[in-house]
């Protein structure tokens, strides 16, 4: 799927369907999820190389969702793609469902089980490795959240990748600037971000995440580079993106909107969903 307009249909269908599971299973993580959902869209219907008849294809691309506490916007992805049914997204977590509230690799499409923050770039590191000693070509994705990387595992991860030329990898960055104890500035500051991973030894691309067109042109500048060094996508996203009233907002890190508050962050997406469909016929 290469279309601009095509992949914006979806990732706010994406984001209809998220709000849906937080809203029924009354649990879930909705700023951040909103915040990487046109990341996540770009990356599985145009970045990689996946088999959703066959997700254990031994040359599948790999992707690690490190802030897994944002699996509400991955399991939306990967039920739209194939990898189960999109019924089952009503399952999420309740009672005997395999949609529990953190990415779980006995569910198809998952590669490994995360939510202790920190962690996800290492098992990337581990796998791109691993990739370039049995001499294979495919690539491992893992996206980050900001407020983790205040976790020091991320930066002994970044050394190892740097040391080891994994070109093979693709890091990227959810920088909201904001997690569930404030704003990451206040709470562990961050910047400047983009020089500390250059200083590790890896190749920095910075984008808006939230604008499909230039996150297409950002993944295809990482993949087409030709050093040999680990790329890092730094993308600049607003937390709770698509619903004005959860935009840029520290406490919808962790928060189940109200009917009141749901009806109306449906109906906002829904009328954005109507203006790409209309664009998409005069199409």
């Amino acid at each position: 799927m290469n279309d601009v307009l095509d992949l914006k249909i979806k990732a706010t269908q994406i984001r209809l369907d998220l709000i849906n599971m937080i809203y029924e299973s009354k649990s879930g993580h909705i700023g951040g999820s909103l915040s990487s959902a046109d990341i996540l869209t770009v990356l599985y219907y145009n970045v990689m190389n996946v088999d959703p008849n066959n997700p254990n294809w031994e040359e599948r691309d790999r992707f690690i969702l490190s802030k897994g506490h944002s699996v509400e916007a991955y399991y939306s992805v990967l039920a739209d793609k194939g990898y189960f049914p999109k019924e089952e997204l009503n399952t999420y977590c309740k009672f005997g469902t395999r949609l529990i509230g953190h990415p779980n690799n006995k569910i198809p499409g998952v590669e490994m089980n995360t939510g202790a923050l920190g962690h996800g770039l290492s098992i990337a590191v581990g796998m791109a490795l691993g990739a370039k000693m049995d001499n294979k070509s495919f690539r491992v994705f893992t996206l980050m959240g900001d407020g983790e990387l205040a976790e020091g595992s991320n930066w002994e991860a970044a050394m190892a990748a740097s040391h080891y030329k994994l070109n093979n990898l693709i890091g990227i960055v959810d920088r909201n600037k904001l997690q569930i104890s404030g704003n990451t500035e206040e709470v562990m500051s961050l910047e400047p971000l983009e020089d500390k991973w250059k200083s590790f030894g890896w190749d920095v691309l910075t984008t808006d995440g939230n604008d499909i067109e230039k996150l297409l042109d950002t993944f295809n500048a990482a993949i087409a580079s030709a050093n040999d060094k680990p790329k890092l996508i730094l993308a600049y996203t607003t937390k709770g993106k698509g619903v004005k009233f959860i935009e840029n907002k520290a406490n919808w890190h962790h928060r189940v909107p109200t009917e009141e508050e749901y009806k109306a962050a449906i109906s906002e997406l829904q009328e954005l969903m109507e203006v790409y469909l209309n664009e998409q016929n005069i199409k």
